[in-house]
């Protein structure tokens, strides 16, 4: 009796308890299992305040309320993740610009190159670096030693390009009148030819830069650079040169306001750059005229257009180098200023 009693009472009640009602799934040994599972179902909010369910309930919101899951401590914890955006527009220190390193015993060292081409003494030269006065290729120099290649960099000290290939000649001459601009003369005459001979026998080639015709006289220069006499000679680099002439009559101050303003010509018309009257004497004058024009016999054209034949007609500079007192049928070598300010002239 007491076994057929209390086995029927232990199926049935806790069965009944497990199938039963809401306030039956609340007792003791239901509560852990069938509170979750209320709540889980939507059942009745009695179900959550069970022993075993306040335990995990408790544990996962601390007072009860919902909140978010606390940070892992920098010190100890999981390294946090920046997901920021990083600037659309960084400031970057630019890196400074090097000169490509020549394989060792190639090219010449950069204070020899210098000192050859009569700049300063190498010592001198290495001082100029040091204070970065040098560029090569558009970049200063400060490296001691650097080596180039004379043949092709482009050096500059100060600002003017030094000319660093020992083949390359510039000179300057003062042609005498009568003598012809060209090399050689098929009709005998005197011509420039004649006063460099014996550089052309050694094996130098020279242009002459541009031409003065028989009755001028003055400064010619004479290059083996071809893209330099070229681009002395083409008008779009509007190198300025200076004549000194003496026309018939009083010349006029008014007349420069013509010439400058442009005098039409047979082939277009031309104008000059600057004039100014220098002496007037009885039926002549001295005037002086710059221009950047090549055409032939431009100065001569242009004088006679307004009433002032020339009688006389001298050359005196082109660009920067400058004829001076050098004598008549003489050559000098331009000095390293002349020869850098004439490049720069020409944008090379």
């Amino acid at each position: 009796m007491e076994r057929g009693g209390s086995a029927p009472a232990g199926r049935g009640g806790a069965a009944a308890a497990g199938r039963g009602t809401a306030t039956g799934r609340s007792g003791p040994s239901g509560a852990g299992r069938s509170g979750s599972t209320a709540a889980g179902r939507g059942g009745p909010s009695t179900g959550r305040s069970g022993p075993a369910g306040a335990a995990r309930t408790g544990a996962r919101t601390g007072s009860g309320a919902p909140s978010r899951k606390a940070p892992a401590a920098r010190s100890g914890g999981t390294p946090q993740l920046n997901n920021a955006k990083p600037a659309r527009h960084q400031h970057v220190e630019p890196e400074e610009p090097g000169h490509e390193k020549m394989p060792w015993g190639e090219g010449e060292r950069l204070q020899k190159v210098l000192a050859k081409a009569g700049v300063a003494s190498r010592r001198a030269a290495e001082e100029m670096i040091d204070q970065g006065r040098v560029e090569v290729d558009g970049i200063i120099v400060r490296e001691q030693g650097l080596r180039i290649d004379p043949e092709n960099a482009v050096v500059r000290v100060d600002g003017i390009r030094v000319v660093v290939r020992e083949e390359l000649v510039h000179l300057a001459l003062n042609k005498p009148k009568g003598w012809q601009s060209t090399m050689s003369d098929d009709l005998g005459r005197p011509c420039v030819g004649d006063i460099v001979a014996e550089r052309v026998a050694a094996g130098q080639r020279l242009f002459h830069v541009g031409r003065l015709d028989a009755d001028t006289e003055g400064l010619l220069l004479l290059t083996n650079d071809g893209d330099l006499a070229h681009r002395l000679m083409h008008p779009s680099f509007q190198v300025s040169k200076t004549y000194l002439a003496t026309v018939q009559g009083e010349v006029h101050r008014s007349v420069g306001k013509i010439l400058r303003d442009g005098v039409e010509l047979e082939d277009g018309p031309a104008a000059v750059d600057k004039f100014q009257v220098l002496e007037v004497d009885a039926g002549r004058s001295l005037v002086k005229v710059v221009l950047h024009e090549g055409r032939k016999h431009i100065v001569r054209r242009l004088l006679d257009a307004v009433g002032h034949p020339v009688t006389r007609l001298v050359r005196t500079h082109i660009g920067p180098v400058v004829l001076a007192d050098q004598r008549p049928g003489t050559l000098r070598v331009l000095g390293r200023d002349e020869i850098g300010k004439l490049y720069e002239a020409v944008s090379l």
